[in-house]
C-alpha cells in the first residue's frame, strides 16, 4: 500500500483514495522541472498521442519510453497509454492491430516500427465487480478489466514503469514514488511484491533484467521474494520465458543479466543443464562459465558498436558443453563421433524446448554451427570450399574462434588458416586447399610407414571413434 505518510518526494504533492481502497499520493511534474522533451519522443508516438487527445480522450506516453528519457537515455521503444477502449482505438486508425488474450492491445504499425497503445487497466480484486482470471496460484491468466489513470499506475509492475508523460500539457505524473526510485536507483515492486511476483513471475525477470541495464539495487523484499518464489517461473509458458530471455541476453547488458540470474538462482530455472554443468566445475577455472561470459561480453560489445546480433550464436554457446555430454553418452553407446553430434544435438534442443522454447529456424542454425565444428576443424580440400559456400560459415567460424579463445588454444593454427583463406580471391582459395590435399596425403603415408607389421601381436586396430570435436 502506498500512503501520503509513505510519500518519498520532496515536491509537493496531494494524497487521496482511488476506488482500489490504496491511498495513493499524486505528484505532477510540470515540464519545467522534469528533461522530457516532445523533440525526444519518436514522430511516430506523437501522432498516436496527437490522434488520440483530438479525438477527446486521455493519451500518456508511459513506461520505459518515459523512465529512459528521464535518465538521459535514447528508448528503444515508445508504449502509450489511454481510457481509449482497444476497439476505439483501432476506429481511429487504419493501420491498427490487436492482440493479446491475457489483455488486449492495440499494435499502431508505421513500417517496423510498432507503438503499442494499451487501455488503463483497473483493480481485480477488492470491491471490483470485474475479474481477471488466475490459477490456484494467483497468476493472472486472462486480465481484460479496464479502469482509470490512477488504477492503471498501481497495476503497473515497478515505481520507475509508473510515470506517466501527459501530452496535453508536457507534465508528468507520478502516483507511485517512480520520480524518487529514479533518482535514488531503487528496483521497487508496486504494491504487495508477493501478491505481483505471483500474479505474473515473469516480473522476476524483469526485476533482474531492469537491475541489470539501468545498473540500480532492488528494493528489500523486490530482492528476497525472488529466491522464495522462482519455482512460479516453471508455470509460465515456454514461448513468452524464451522471449524474456532475448531481451535479457541480447540488449547490451547480457553479461551482467547472466551474473544476476545465476544470484537469484534462476538461471537454473532457464538453462538447467548449463546451470548444472557450472555447478560441477566450481574450481574457478570452468571452461562451461569461461566461454558463456566471454559471448556476452563479444555480444554486448557488438550491441554497443552498433552491430547485429543473432540469438542463435548465444544459445549455441550456452549449450554447448550440455551437448558434448550427451555426445560423450552417445560415444559410449557405441556411435560415431559424427553420428553421436547429431543426436546429441537432437536430445539437447528437446530437452531444453521444455524450459525456454527455440523456434525451429534458430534452433536449426543452433546444430548448424555446431555441425559445422568437426568441418573447420577437420578440412580436407573438397570440404574446405563447400565450407567457406555454406551460409551459416560466418557464425561456425566465430564459434571456432571462440572456442580458441576461452578454452581450446590447440586450434589457433586451424583458425589462422580458415582466417586467412578468407582474404584470398577463388583461385588463390583453390591453391590454399590443394596444398592442403598434398600435405594431407604426405601426412597419411607417413603414417603408413610406422604402421607395424601384421604378425605383431601387440598390434592394435584403432578407434573409429575420434572423441575430439
Amino acid at each position: 500500500m502506498i500512503s501520503t505518510e509513505e510519500n518519498r518526494h520532496d515536491k509537493k504533492g496531494f494524497g487521496y483514495q482511488c476506488n482500489t481502497g490504496m491511498v495513493i499520493n499524486k505528484q505532477v511534474i510540470p515540464r519545467k522541472q522534469h528533461s522530457v522533451s516532445r523533440d525526444a519522443i519518436s514522430s511516430n508516438a506523437l501522432k498516436v498521442l496527437y490522434r488520440l487527445k483530438d479525438a477527446g480522450y486521455q493519451a500518456y506516453l508511459v513506461g520505459g519510453g518515459v523512465r529512459d528519457l528521464l535518465l538521459g537515455k535514447q528508448p528503444k521503444d515508445f508504449d502509450v497509454a489511454t481510457d481509449a477502449h482497444p476497439d476505439e482505438v483501432k476506429n481511429l486508425f487504419r493501420n491498427c492491430r490487436l492482440i493479446g488474450r491475457r489483455f488486449r492491445l492495440a499494435h499502431i504499425l508505421y513500417g517496423r516500427d510498432v507503438i503499442e497503445v494499451a487501455t488503463f487497466r483497473g483493480p481485480h480484486e477488492g470491491e471490483s465487480t470485474q475479474r481477471a482470471d488466475q490459477n490456484k496460484d494467483g497468476r493472472i491468466i486472462r486480465d481484460n478489466v479496464f479502469g482509470s489513470l490512477e488504477e492503471d499506475a498501481l497495476r503497473r509492475d515497478f515505481t520507475i514503469n509508473a510515470l506517466y508523460y501527459n501530452i496535453r500539457d508536457d507534465a508528468i505524473v507520478d502516483f507511485t514514488g517512480g520520480m524518487t526510485d529514479l533518482e535514488t536507483q531503487v528496483i521497487r515492486m508496486i504494491g504487495d511484491t508477493q501478491t505481483r511476483y505471483r500474479e505474473d513471475p515473469v516480473r522476476m525477470l524483469r526485476a533482474v533484467r531492469f537491475a541489470a541495464k539501468l545498473d540500480f539495487h532492488m528494493e528489500q523484499q523486490t530482492h528476497d521474494l525472488i529466491f522464495t518464489l522462482g519455482h512460479l517461473l516453471e508455470d509460465i509458458p515456454v514461448a513468452r520465458l524464451f522471449d524474456e530471455t532475448i531481451k535479457m541476453f541480447q540488449g547490451g547488458y547480457g553479461l551482467r543479466c547472466f551474473q544476476l540470474l545465476r544470484d537469484y538462482q534462476l538461471l537454473a530455472r532457464l538453462f538447467p543443464m548449463t546451470e548444472t554443468l557450472i555447478e560441477l566445475n566450481q574450481d574457478g577455472n570452468s571452461q562451461v562459465l569461461q566461454i558463456i561470459e566471454q559471448a556476452l561480453k563479444n555480444t554486448d560489445a557488438r550491441i554497443a558498436s552498433g552491430k547485429s546480433v543473432n540469438p542463435a550464436f548465444f544459445l549455441a554457446v550456452l549449450l554447448w558443453y550440455p551437448m558434448h555430454e550427451y555426445k560423450r553418452h552417445f560415444i559410449e553407446r557405441g556411435e560415431h563421433e559424427m553420428e553421436a553430434l547429431l543426436s546429441a544435438s537432437r536430445e539437447v534442443i528437446i530437452r531444453q524446448q521444455a524450459h525456454t522454447s527455440i523456434p525451429k529456424r534458430i534452433s536449426l542454425m543452433i546444430r548448424e554451427i555446431w555441425h559445422m565444428q568437426p568441418q573447420l576443424q577437420h578440412p580436407t580440400r573438397k570440404r574446405a570450399l563447400r565450407t567457406l559456400a555454406n551460409k551459416r560459415f560466418r557464425a561456425g567460424y566465430d564459434f571456432l574462434l571462440l572456442r580458441n579463445e576461452v578454452a581450446e588454444p590447440e586450434l589457433s593454427d586451424l583458425c589462422e588458416w580458415w582466417t586467412d583463406i578468407q582474404t584470398k580471391t577463388l583461385a588463390e582459395q583453390e591453391n590454399m586447399c590443394d596444398a592442403l590435399g598434398r600435405s594431407q596425403k604426405k601426412s597419411a603415408k607417413r603414417k603408413r610407414r610406422r604402421k607395424k607389421p601384421r604378425n605383431d601381436p601387440n598390434n592394435k586396430q584403432p578407434s573409429m571413434i575420434d572423441t575430439s570435436v
